[in-house]
């Protein structure tokens, strides 16, 4: 897949979201209103929240598709990383605000009798919302883009809001109002359990953490299975968006000419980018096989 085509799709994804985020908290907040349900119309200003991730994921696309340039060497990526780090924000502020009002609304018995309006509208929005977090994460899984996967988890945070807004209306109807805050709050920790993970994720990523250890091997056997490269001495990978960067280390026969180890580096380079679509650069060192030397770092 080319660059291009990549961000492309994540651009599609993102705006199908943005518009159907809309419709869908300008349809909440009527229903709330309408259908006498506090938790429908705070559905609905939840939803206009994440206007604020959605937003900052277009533009952290449109930063992170830019190519690489004198000031910033390694590409853009990070931008994607650093919407997601608000993603996780916002998620985590929306559960932490929605566990304070179902408390509240407890201990003041702020119980209250909506309208079957506000049933549909958490009902259509369960369905909706669950869509979009397949859609999503089904295209931020094959592209893996952190900014997609974050945007994703939120969606499903919206539908399990829409399930606690929606057991709390039904409980309220039927004569159980204290239901609706105590759903509510249930759903809060799943939702402060997401935005842990989306945030965990995105710091992972700008703390320059390692990719994980599967990925690596197959690297480095793919690089070991080259005429000339007799083993990787090491190998190292961390994120940029979209893209992963490795440095390489790898062990020659130390008679080999400077022309002789650049071509097998190359073709190490061009294997890695033929079977890993997602690898944006590859950063390769020569060492001398079966003589000893010392590893210069700082780090």
């Amino acid at each position: 897949m080319q660059r291009d085509e990549r961000f492309n799709r994540a651009d599609q994804i993102i705006k199908v979201g943005f518009w159907i985020n809309a419709v869908l908290m300008a349809m909440k907040l009527a229903a709330g209103y309408w259908g006498r349900s506090d938790a429908v119309f705070a559905d609905g200003i939840e939803s206009a929240c994440d206007f604020i991730a959605i937003g900052s994921t277009m533009v952290a696309l449109r930063l992170g598709r830019q190519p690489y340039d004198e000031k910033h060497p390694y590409g853009h990526g990070r931008a994607e990383s650093l919407a997601a780090l608000l993603i996780a924000l916002v998620i985590s502020a929306t559960g932490i605000w929605i566990l304070v009002d179902a408390i509240q609304s407890i201990i003041r018995h702020d119980f209250k009798s909506p309208g079957w309006v506000a049933v549909a509208a958490a009902a259509l929005t369960i369905g909706i919302k669950e869509w979009l977090y397949r859609y999503s994460s089904s295209t931020g899984k094959l592209l893996e883009s952190p900014s997609l996967l974050a945007i994703a988890q939120d969606h499903r945070k919206d539908a399990l809001t829409s399930i606690a807004t929606l057991t709390g209306v039904v409980g309220a109807i039927l004569g159980w109002g204290i239901m609706d805050p105590l759903a509510a709050g249930l759903t809060a920790l799943f939702i402060l359990h997401i935005g842990w993970e989306t945030l965990t994720g995105a710091c992972h990523d700008l703390m320059d953490g390692a990719v994980h250890g599967e990925y690596i091997q197959e690297i480095k056997l793919l690089a070991e299975g080259v005429v000339h490269v007799e083993h990787v001495h090491e190998i190292r990978a961390r994120r940029s968006g979209q893209y992963i960067i490795i440095d390489l280390k790898l062990d020659m026969d130390p008679q080999m000419t400077v022309k002789q180890s650049h071509d097998v580096a190359t073709e190490v380079k061009r294997l890695i980018f033929h079977q890993f679509a997602n690898v944006g650069d590859v950063m390769i060192h020569i060492n001398p096989h079966d003589e000893a030397h010392e590893d210069l770092i700082r780090l």
